[in-house]
C-alpha cells in the first residue's frame, strides 16, 4: 500500500467516523458505506478515475 493510498484510508476512515458520530451512519452498517467512501476519496486524490485492484498491491499514480 503507498502514501496516496494510506492517506485516502485515513481520510475515508475520518469521514465515516464523522458519519457516525452525526447518525448519518449506524456501526452496523459501516461496511456498506466505507468501501464506496474510500473509492471516491481515493479516485479524488489521485484524479485519475481508476479505483486501486486491492486483490494486488498496485499504485495508481497521480497525473
Amino acid at each position: 500500500m503507498d502514501q496516496i493510498q494510506k492517506q485516502a484510508l485515513q481520510v475515508a476512515k475520518e469521514i465515516v467516523v464523522k458519519f457516525i458520530e452525526v447518525g448519518r451512519i449506524s456501526p452496523s452498517n459501516f461496511s456498506e458505506y466505507f468501501e464506496p467512501i474510500y473509492d471516491d476519496v481515493y479516485r479524488t486524490v489521485t484524479k485519475t478515475g481508476q479505483i486501486p485492484d486491492t486483490e494486488k498491491d498496485c499504485a495508481v499514480e497521480p497525473e
